[in-house]
């Protein structure tokens, strides 16, 4: 066998004979993505001292990232269909690559945020990319089992990303936690070309590229005014997106009803199982990636764990991800999608209520229940999920169904962490003045009301002046703990609440099982594209298990 991988998926015999190695290199590209984001969250005191970063600059140098990554990747999902989903791989990691070499090489704000967002480039890229190879190269039979490994690796990366940064902090500094994403990122190109095998749609035709504009400029303006407004207040610039984004929303969905062929089919979306499954990806990383946020804050700042024990604290969410999905790869056929689906996302909202319970005197274990079981949902529903919406799309638009699913999965996420922790600002605002207010000079309590890192600088610099010494530093430091616990437990009842509430609507939209079929039968005929890609009805399936 060549080393390269030259023959294209649909002209081989039979199942592609290296499919799992494959998936292999899939998994390692995935696990740089989202440690990207993971790693930085316990990066991020070290990178703030040493640049002298406000809260705003922070914000940025974190969601940069997520702006163009969430954005982008219907659009470049698309593009990856039409010319070469691997070539698309490669592509994204060369990309992702370069941006690493940047952020660890600058020394100024401005350009951490740019290499930031030069990655989330590379991302969005990379993560349709994964999915839509992987339904393209193992057949249906073994498909929910490589889905499962896949997910099972995002819930690692989560974990995996703060205990190598951690490590990585122990002895370097913080532009190491970029630079290790280049040696991964090279053997993911290597492995790719090796082991991945050429595969792009057929007959796909021209791509619809004022849909595509429209579903950029949307998502974006969504993102960023979700993540500017709530945490830097409701400017012009905030309000501006926002309207952009409500505009562009209802102009997309009337550009694709009318294009003869769109780059999403949105018809798609009154297929139940299609839209339960997005909703359920959607409302399930809203509550666990903001929860996930603050409970690695309140780690780091109120316990005070360095970033390398933070890292080792959170390997129990890993070890419970693999558990749930080895749960799911056996129930899900047995059960069906939908058991497996609200399961955990009713798992999900009980990891993230039960931090209602925390307060200033909580240690470690107080968040291993929640951890535990937020880490077992993850891997119990998101693969089936998964699974179902990738199983909607035709062959030809495999790399825009993993654009949707992602943009679904990273939509939530990203509105989670800016609206959760805006409520987690701004109740650690109110604690902290009525707890301190009066007993702190304005500019010190100001600052420290900016965060809990903030706070925690101000008192000690009170501990260095002779006029406040100690006593006044400690009060402050007690005072900074108990606001931020209780912003914690607050934020958390209303993260509980939402996620409930999205675990009734995915419950009520979902079909049940045996109605899958009668389902089916009422759909709307496929469109002319549908037609020359297969039966899209079928998720592609017909179409795509012919050619293999």
């Amino acid at each position: 066998m060549p080393f390269l991988a030259r023959t294209p998926v649909d002209q081989t015999t039979g199942p592609y004979p290296r499919r799992w190695w494959a998936l292999t290199v899939l998994c390692l590209s995935l696990l740089i993505v989202v440690m990207a984001n993971t790693s930085l969250i316990v990066a991020a005191p070290d990178m703030t001292d040493d640049l002298g970063l406000s809260g705003r600059d922070l914000q940025w140098v974190i969601d940069a990232y997520t702006v163009p990554y969430a954005a982008l990747m219907l659009v470049l999902g698309s593009i990856g269909d039409k010319y070469s989903r691997r070539g698309a791989l490669v592509t994204g990691l060369v990309i992702f690559a370069g941006g690493s070499v940047l952020g660890s090489l600058v020394g100024e704000t401005a350009l951490v945020i740019a290499s930031r967002a030069v990655m989330g480039v590379g991302a969005a890229v990379v993560m349709p990319a994964t999915l839509s190879l992987l339904v393209a190269i193992f057949p249906r039979q073994e498909r929910a089992r490589a889905i499962t490994v896949w997910t099972a690796t995002s819930g690692l990366a989560i974990a995996v990303g703060p205990l190598v940064a951690g490590w990585l902090l122990e002895d370097h500094a913080w532009g190491s936690t970029f630079l290790i994403n280049v040696p991964v990122a090279v053997a993911a190109v290597i492995g790719a070309l090796a082991l991945v095998p050429p595969s792009r749609a057929e007959g796909m035709g021209r791509i619809d590229l004022v849909g595509g504009l429209l579903s950029i400029v949307s998502v974006g303006c969504l993102v960023y005014a979700a993540i500017e407004g709530p945490h830097f207040g409701w400017g012009p610039g905030p309000v501006t997106a926002a309207v952009v984004a409500g505009a562009g929303l209802p102009a997309f969905v009337a550009w694709e009803l009318r294009h003869p062929h769109p780059m999403l089919q949105v018809r798609m979306f009154r297929r139940r199982p299609f839209s339960g499954a997005m909703l359920a990806v959607l409302f399930f990383f809203f509550g666990t990636f903001g929860a996930i946020y603050y409970a690695t804050q309140f780690l780091q700042f109120v316990l005070g764990y360095d970033p390398l024990e933070t890292g080792v604290r959170l390997l129990p969410l890993a070890g419970a991800v693999f558990l749930g999905a080895a749960v799911t790869g056996r129930l899900t056929p047995r059960l069906g999608m939908k058991p497996m689906v609200t399961a955990g996302m009713v798992i999900g909202t009980a990891g993230v209520l039960l931090l209602t319970r925390v307060d200033a005197d909580s240690g470690y274990t107080d968040f291993l229940a929640p951890m535990l079981l937020l880490g077992f949902a993850i891997g119990l529903s998101v693969s089936p999920a998964t699974d179902t919406i990738m199983g909607s799309f035709p062959e030809a638009e495999l790399g825009v169904g993993g654009g949707a699913n992602d943009t679904s999965m990273e939509l939530g996420g990203s509105l989670g962490i800016a609206i959760l922790g805006s409520l987690l600002g701004t109740a650690y605002e109110d604690k902290l003045t009525a707890l301190s207010g009066g007993r702190l000079p304005a500019a010190a309590l100001e600052t420290a009301r900016e965060s809990v890192g903030g706070g925690l600088a101000v008192a000690e610099q009170l501990a260095r002046k002779p006029s406040a010494g100690p006593r006044q530093a400690q009060a402050l430091t007690d005072a900074v703990h108990e606001a931020f616990a209780h912003s914690v437990a607050r934020t958390s009842l209303i993260g509980g609440l939402v996620m409930a509430a999205g675990t009734l609507l995915v419950l009520l939209v979902l079909p049940r099982r045996g109605s899958a079929g009668r389902h089916r039968q009422q759909e709307p005929a496929p469109s002319a594209r549908d037609a020359e890609n297969g039966d899209a009805r079928n998720g592609g399936v017909r179409n795509g298990d012919a050619a293999r």
